[in-house]
């Protein structure tokens, strides 16, 4: 299940699948139905599939049931439900796009194979109103070779979400890459919504030899890791050879002036407004006003950074993350604003709420520049399990403890060397070089 899947605990499966099957008129709110479908992903059973089934074949045209049955062909399909496939492919001639949407999806994740349902999605293919680039990724994995002449004749759309994933559908077909350099343009588009799906395209595609381009994309570091991962393991490309080690290595640290940004500043801004661009939803903003905040001293900043984490940024996600990167990039705090920067480090580090999961990481880098002995204190902790952590905190940990004086030689061999048998080939690999860096 997804991080976000049990927003309401409370709800039992009995009684989400009893306000399934309740008229409209008795629903206390217009989003139960919509909150009943979307828990039902936790109840995996047959009496769950069949009240999501109900749900699909009923003609009310109120838009409660129209938003709910988006949400349950979804489920239906996270479940892992073929036998729901019939169902979900008469939601393919739906007058609602949205919901036709998520049922191409749907049979996409199911490995539909009725051909009246592909043929059905091969025909929406031409049609503009549609989403054609969700489409395009369900049936260049369902059925390549009957829709690639449907396909290529997209590779021409004045879309680029379309336009690429067109282009990244004939590439994995034909094995020719040659036009993936395309969708690198892609990347620096004004609107980030075109950037990330660049990115996703460029996974599609299996573009090994634009992961420079993607690594340096003004996007959210959590696309360009997950693409560097995927990539890598689509190609079979052991993660042992130090180049495409750098390429993670880059990517954990983020350091803004290795972000290729699309804006710019004809004047510096004062420090508030810089802080403020922090909580932008395009990161090519906020990696703009990262490049500018070292101009302002530490003793100017304090006061903001404190001012805003109280009132905004300590429950903003985005922000949280880039104030992570702010409190590691430089160590000229005064004493009472370290203590400070290093308690809300600290609690980054070991904060296990979904969606904080990337200042972790960014977390403990800042700590193992301000304070080596909590770092080396941590990493222990966070190597040999005694604190949770996902593999990208333990990676930029072997990272830190590669470059650190603080212990012996032969304690941070040790915790390097176990880490050589972690479940991550990433971390395997990254622990070896380590190792090797050392010993040299």
């Amino acid at each position: 299940m997804g991080r976000f899947d049990n927003i309401h605990p409370g709800l039992t499966c009995d009684h989400a699948r009893h306000i399934l099957s309740l008229p409209i008129d008795e629903l206390e709110t217009n989003s139960d139905l919509y909150m009943a479908a979307a828990h039902l992903v936790n109840c995996p059973c047959s009496e769950t599939e069949d009240a999501l089934q109900s749900l699909l074949i009923c003609d009310l045209e109120d838009q409660a049931v129209k938003i709910a049955k988006r949400k349950a062909v979804e489920v239906l399909a996270r479940l892992g439900s073929e036998s729901s496939i019939p169902l979900i492919g008469q939601c393919l001639f739906a007058e609602d796009i949205y919901l036709v949407e998520n049922s191409v999806w749907a049979l996409d994740q199911l490995g539909c194979n009725d051909q009246k349902l592909i043929r059905q999605m091969i025909s929406l293919l031409g049609d503009n109103s549609q989403n054609q680039r969700v489409l395009i990724q369900a049936l260049s994995r369902l059925a390549i070779e009957q829709s690639l002449d449907s396909i290529q004749s997209l590779q021409a759309s004045d879309r680029p979400g379309v336009r690429g994933a067109a282009i990244a559908a004939v590439s994995q077909y034909t094995c020719d890459k040659s036009m993936l350099l395309q969708i690198t343009e892609h990347l620096m588009l004004p609107n980030q919504m075109d950037r990330q799906c660049a990115v996703q395209d460029l996974i599609d595609g299996g573009a090994i030899d634009v992961l420079p381009s993607i690594a340096s994309a003004p996007v959210s570091p959590a696309f360009r890791i997950r693409a560097c991962r995927e990539i890598l393991a689509k190609a079979k490309v052991l993660p042992q050879e130090q180049l495409w080690l750098e390429f993670i290595d880059t990517i954990l640290r983020d350091d803004p002036a290795k972000i290729n940004i699309i804006h710019k500043y004809e004047v510096l801004p004062p420090p508030e407004a810089l802080i403020h661009q922090l909580y932008d939803t395009d990161f090519s903003r906020c990696y703009l006003a990262m490049q500018n905040l070292p101009a302002y001293s530490s003793e100017s900043l304090i006061p903001i950074l404190q001012k805003s984490w109280e009132e905004e940024a300590h429950n903003d996600y985005g922000a949280h993350y880039f104030f992570m990167h702010i409190f590691g990039s430089r160590d000229d705090w005064s004493p009472s604003a370290l203590d400070w920067v290093l308690d809300l480090l600290y609690q980054a580090a070991i904060n296990r709420r979904p969606q904080f999961q990337k200042s972790r990481a960014a977390a403990i880098q800042a700590i193992h520049r301000l304070n080596p002995d909590l770092f080396f204190e941590l990493g222990s902790q966070l190597l040999r399990g005694s604190i949770h952590s996902s593999w990208d905190c333990r990676y930029v940990t072997i990272m830190c403890l590669e470059r650190s004086s603080i212990a012996s030689l032969d304690l941070i061999k040790e915790l390097i060397m176990d880490s050589q048998k972690d479940s991550d080939i990433f971390l395997q690999a990254r622990a070896a070089l380590a190792l090797t860096t050392i010993a040299s």
